[in-house]
């Protein structure tokens, strides 16, 4: 079995996090950097991540959280923020790191802005933001892996309150909306869901070659 598989056998959505154990700065920048190398469409990545460190904040977004323990007892929580309404600005942000990083010059991309601005901005406000939060489960997927390799646990979460994210950390005025959440640190010992097998389904009912 490959590393790969084998940590993805050892991970776990984590429902008890010891509270005394703390991601080291390494560690932590491998993840972020993990998250920062995610695919996107089109590469635009039209979120933000929020790591939330400060207690008395977390203390806050835990009703907020159906009052789950792992948003106050993890070493950190990621919050993705996916944008709202995209508009060209984000685009030509996007397309000018793009020039910059691959030395191009920036008329030599107006076929491809045109392109993305056509597909994206006619979409109505829900639609695109639909589309953007969609985007962060690709980077969430990534810090799960990079954790996983590096003995970290993470528990994705959708069972929060948006509205109320959004509020406490002032994501309206950014223009972002709380799209995915994630509790990264260190499983409990009590926690007896570790030692659950893995339920999934048999290949031959997940698989099908055409």
């Amino acid at each position: 079995m490959s590393t790969f598989l084998e940590s993805q056998n050892w991970r776990y959505a984590t429902k008890k996090f010891d509270n005394t154990k703390k991601i080291t700065n390494d560690d932590l920048e491998n993840l972020k950097e993990a998250i920062r190398l995610s695919t996107s469409s089109y590469g635009l990545q039209p979120y933000q991540v929020l790591i939330i460190e400060n207690p008395e904040v977390r203390a806050q977004l835990q009703p907020a959280s159906w009052g789950q323990t792992q948003i106050v007892d993890a070493s950190h929580l990621f919050v993705f923020a996916n944008i709202v309404d995209i508009q060209e600005n984000h685009i030509d942000d996007y397309l000018n790191n793009m020039a910059k990083t691959r030395n191009l010059k920036l008329e030599d991309l107006k076929g491809y802005s045109d392109f993305m601005k056509s597909k994206i901005i006619p979409l109505p406000k829900e639609s695109k933001a639909i589309w953007a939060s969609k985007q962060t489960y690709l980077a969430i997927a990534n810090l799960m892996n990079a954790a996983a390799d590096l003995k970290i646990d993470v528990t994705p979460m959708e069972g929060f309150e948006p509205e109320k994210y959004n509020d406490i950390l002032g994501l309206n005025e950014l223009g972002l909306n709380a799209s995915l959440v994630a509790t990264v640190g260190y499983r409990h010992e009590e926690d007896a869901t570790q030692h659950f097998p893995k339920v999934r389904k048999p290949n031959e009912e997940l698989f099908k070659t055409i």
